[in-house]
């Protein structure tokens, strides 16, 4: 187990999705907020600050993609680290980069590749004030 106190904001429309990414990080130590769409998530990041987003492209309403480019346009968030999740290739494919996302983990989840890029991004120098 991850001894770390740090903020997770989970995103998925899919309340299964949440609740199985909930639980494994919870598990790791990590503290674990959810929301089920773009607004939701919106507001959490304003609410609870979190460390690290991951955040489903796929979703109804606001997907992945507005989501970032909304939390990039606050200058308190511009350095929030968001990691966006995808099961489709066509999105797999695109340059996450260009909406100012961080990385890109695809569906279904290697939970390695996810602990070590949620530890990578929650480490205390990456975040940058």
């Amino acid at each position: 187990m991850r001894s770390t106190n740090h903020r997770v904001l989970v995103v998925d429309d899919i309340a299964d999705n949440l609740f199985l990414l909930q639980t494994f990080l919870e598990s790791e130590g990590y503290i674990v907020e959810t929301a089920l769409n773009g607004k939701a998530a919106l507001d959490k990041i304003e609410q609870t600050d979190p460390d690290l987003v991951l955040l489903d492209i796929m979703m109804p309403g606001l997907n992945g993609y507005e989501v970032t480019r909304q939390v990039r346009q606050h200058e308190r968030f511009a350095s929030l680290p968001i990691v966006l999740l995808t099961a489709h290739d066509e999105y797999f494919q695109r340059p996450y980069r260009e909406v100012g996302a961080n990385d890109l983990i695809r569906k279904p989840i290697d939970f390695d590749e996810l602990l070590n890029k949620v530890a990578s991004y929650t480490r205390p120098h990456s975040r940058v004030a």
